[in-house]
């Protein structure tokens, strides 16, 4: 209902308030908000167009029955429209119009209290009003009980703990969103379901999740319904329900799917904490057990229950064979590498022992991370553009002679090269023969990119050529790029760049 305001003397403006009405118990609203409804002299909500609004019926026990009524209607909800802007040039005119409703009762000296289930600015439509009206009136914000508030105290499970983090999305996300996010967050939480409770629910799938979901509908109120989210059917999903996947440390769902073991074999990346994936990093705190070099899992920081499992570089098959039979007796093992897992680091060690009969039963991994060749790449420009090989001169698991050979063959070849583990304080000698090979094979002016703790404090980048690459400087923390023919080295102003072209010239 709408009732057109009367004038009013000229005078003080009145104040806007975004009031929060809680998950839709009217014994959830807060003293405040009850107070300010009681006293305010418009009432304004949304509502669609069958002209029904949850909120007004949530606060209508605290209307004092003599206040102006704006009802806000929405002018479409998923469909389509003939709008020119489309469905969000109708609605940005909708938020326009209403505004300019609200504004006439402000200007007017009247209070207006803008209903929004939950809190005001959490997914509420409040927020569009807010930011057409708050520079030009007082507005004032009555913050709410969420609804993911009121699902976690329906389920009565604690949502998360310690350094548990909560993930909060929108179903109507894409569903490669979804995916990408449940698959990398701890504890989630996903609103606006009803006609996309079909699509959030496959994501969870495809994410591994959905057995750790839980559906909460209409929580708080009379019609409040609770399942596991395998359990629902979606054609009975209305608007307000949402799925809750509580952090693993408390959700039985999670515990009753947890007492088969496993072993995930992660990259954290070359170095910087922000290089390091959020799936990742959801694996890491996910895991009972990390296995690792002592060098790389001093880059994470255990939380409280997690054993951890350090040992010396060497060791990489013991290492692999001790974390597979972790997993075997159920532990949840996150075995860590530096830079990609697959990348001249554990997951080959841990597969080639999964390989093993013996272990034929034990669930195996493995989830990607930033490969230093990447980021040093990254860090100059572009020099992986086209075809490229990746080396290491570590000869201590192939003979030299093979290093020699693949060298030769990439260089052949014309592609770029990527080099890992070019030296240590122990191996020196490789780095020297490498140096020696390119001045026998290439020109003294093709490209060359060290980079040594690249996104770390000692990250240092030299960009030079065959000819004045200098091997003594090459330690272990160091990788190279060689450029290819077609690599080219820009000297700009704004940053010089190294980069390969994607297209190369015919024969």
């Amino acid at each position: 209902m709408s009732v057109s305001p009367t004038p009013a003397a000229a005078g003080p403006a009145g104040t806007l308030y975004g009031i929060g009405l809680g998950p839709g118990d009217p014994e959830l609203v807060t003293v405040k908000a009850a107070r300010i409804i009681a006293g305010a002299d418009v009432i304004a909500y949304h509502c669609a167009r069958h002209g029904n609004s949850i909120a007004r019926s949530v606060a209508e026990p605290y209307f004092s029955g003599s206040q102006i009524e704006e009802q806000l209607m929405y002018p479409l909800t998923v469909e389509t429209t003939d709008h020119p802007g489309g469905y969000a040039g109708a609605m940005a005119d909708f938020y326009t119009e209403s505004a300019e409703r609200l504004a006439r009762h402000l200007a007017a000296g009247r209070d207006v209290v803008l209903l929004a289930e939950g809190d005001p600015l959490f997914f509420s439509s409040y927020m569009h009003m807010h930011k057409r009206l708050a520079d030009r009136f007082d507005a004032q914000i009555v913050p709410g009980v969420t609804s993911v508030s009121a699902a976690s105290a329906a389920l009565g499970i604690p949502l998360v703990e310690g350094e548990e983090t909560l993930t909060v999305l929108p179903g109507t996300a894409e569903p490669g969103e979804l995916v990408a996010h449940f698959r990398s967050g701890e504890a989630l939480a996903v609103l606006k379901l009803g006609r996309t409770f079909g699509k959030v629910r496959q994501a969870l799938t495809d994410a591994g999740r959905a057995d750790e979901a839980w559906y909460v509908e209409r929580a708080s109120t009379g019609r409040q319904r609770i399942a596991p989210v395998v359990d629902v059917d979606p054609d009975q999903v209305p608007y307000f329900s949402l799925i809750v996947v509580p952090g693993r440390r408390n959700n039985p769902l999670a515990a009753a799917d947890g007492g088969e073991g496993e072993v995930v074999v992660v990259g954290l990346g070359p170095g910087p904490v922000d290089q390091t994936t959020p799936q990742v990093a959801a694996e890491l705190a996910a895991a009972t057990d990390l296995v690792g070099y002592t060098t790389y899992l001093r880059r994470v920081a255990a939380r409280p229950g997690q054993r951890v499992h350090a040992s010396d570089n060497r060791v990489e098959a013991q290492r692999a064979e001790f974390a597979l039979d972790l997993a075997a007796r159920g532990a949840r093992v996150a075995v860590v590498s530096s830079g990609d897992p697959g990348v001249f680091a554990m997951a080959s060690a841990v597969a080639e022992a999964a390989a093993q009969e013996s272990y034929r039963q034990v669930r195996l991994r493995v989830v990607p991370g930033v490969s230093a060749s990447q980021a040093v790449a990254a860090a100059v420009g572009a020099p992986l553009g086209h075809d490229f090989a990746v080396l290491s001169l570590s000869d201590l698991l192939k003979p030299w002679s093979v290093i020699e050979a693949r060298i030769r063959a990439a260089v052949a070849g014309d592609l770029v090269i990527a080099v890992y583990n070019p030296a240590s304080t122990r191996r020196t000698e490789q780095i020297r023969a490498f140096a020696a090979l390119l001045a026998e094979l290439l020109p003294a002016d093709r490209p060359l990119v060290l980079g040594r703790d690249v996104g770390g404090p000692g990250q240092a980048l030299t960009v030079t050529t065959v000819g004045g690459f200098d091997p003594s400087v090459v330690d272990m923390r160091t990788l190279l790029i060689v450029g290819s023919s077609q690599t080219r080295v820009v000297r700009r102003p704004a940053g010089d760049l190294v980069f390969t072209p994607r297209h190369y010239p015919a024969p």
